[in-house]
């Protein structure tokens, strides 16, 4: 009977710590860790991978290209994109434009962008074969969808996602490109396009003309853009149901409103020409942030009150529906309640 008690009393026991310890972890999930003061719920949406320098070349003016080799690379299909840590820190996004079946390498292709953010110079200067690199992904948010029709709209750079799907579209669908540029010295790949059929392809130097070039579009076609803000708004502008791919944010301005961090006990005002993700790093300035474009979702942040204007490039209806990314999205209204 005592050895009975015992073990009940051990037994009992046990359960209680279980349950004392589950308490605490969903207390604080870095437990045994101290909780955060300020806790911060940003982080990278994809595992880190290490992949080698393998080539360099300038495949146009301005435009360099890296194949970047490793071992058992995540397969990929045509649109898809890849995050590239640079030496720095910074977290850039290229469509990767080789070929889906070499699960040994990827390849990418950046535009030397003089007044930009620093991510394409650092590419074009400081990328040399034989460093060592971490990608993330790869992602795919704009993937080829089955169509008997397909009209490719391309501007410059804008090449690097459509190459892959023209390669990869099923012998006898019929399909057309106008790949746009402001010289021929300045698009990428033009020589191979040019040779997936001269009846196919239509390249167009300088400002194009879309209300010609694009005049008998069949209605059931699917068509797809990359490009210039000012070309991917033209085309959507006569093809609202067009497929874009962009890889800058869409513009962050608007009224002002005030953001809630509920768990820091903070409310701060968000003015008109700035981000919720600035506004927040003035206060808590170990914020988790990366791209500051809404593609990365480093920034992902729950959301416990308010509506949302979503303006990232990421987050799924499912995700919008309980958070946002905040170095792009704003309120709809004139506050937000946010899980920081």
């Amino acid at each position: 009977m005592p050895k009975l008690r015992t073990v009940a009393v051990v037994a009992g026991t046990a359960l209680l710590v279980r349950r004392a310890m589950r308490r605490r972890i969903r207390t604080s999930p870095l437990w045994p860790m101290p909780a955060l003061e300020e806790p911060i719920s940003g982080r990278p949406r994809s595992r880190a991978l290490r992949v080698l320098v393998a080539a360099r070349k300038e495949v146009a003016e301005g435009v360099v290209q890296l194949r970047l080799e490793g071992h058992d690379l995540p397969r990929w299909e045509p649109g898809a994109h890849l995050d590239l840590v640079l030496p720095s820190g910074l977290v850039r996004q290229y469509s990767l434009c080789g070929d889906p079946e070499d699960a040994s390498s990827y390849t990418v292709a950046t535009r030397l962008v003089p007044d930009g953010r620093g991510g394409s110079r650092e590419v074009h200067e400081q990328v040399r074969e034989g460093m060592e690199l971490e990608v993330r992904g790869p992602r795919n948010r704009f993937p080829l969808v089955g169509a008997g029709r397909y009209v490719f709209v391309a501007g410059g750079i804008g090449i690097t996602p459509v190459l892959p799907m023209l390669r990869a579209l099923p012998d006898g669908v019929e399909w057309r490109l106008l790949y746009c540029g402001r010289d021929r010295a300045s698009m990428p790949f033009l020589e191979e396009v040019e040779k997936l059929g001269a009846d196919r392809v239509t390249v167009a130097e300088g400002v194009p003309d879309l209300d010609a070039l694009l005049a008998d579009v069949p209605e059931e076609a699917a068509v797809y853009c990359c490009g210039p803000e000012g070309l991917m708004a033209a085309v959507q502008e006569r093809f609202p149901r067009v497929l874009l791919e962009r890889f800058t944010p869409r513009i962050s301005t608007g009224g002002a409103f005030e953001v809630e961090l509920r768990r820091s006990g903070r409310t701060l005002t968000v003015p008109a020409d700035s981000t919720v993700l600035a506004a927040v790093r003035a206060e808590l300035p170990n914020t988790a942030y990366s791209c500051e474009q809404g593609f990365c979702g480093t920034c992902q942040q729950r959301v416990l009150a308010g509506e949302v204007d979503h303006r990232d490039e990421l987050l799924t209806d499912a995700e919008r529906g309980d958070s946002m990314l905040i170095c792009v999205s704003r309120a709809r209204g004139d506050r937000l309640v946010l899980d920081m």
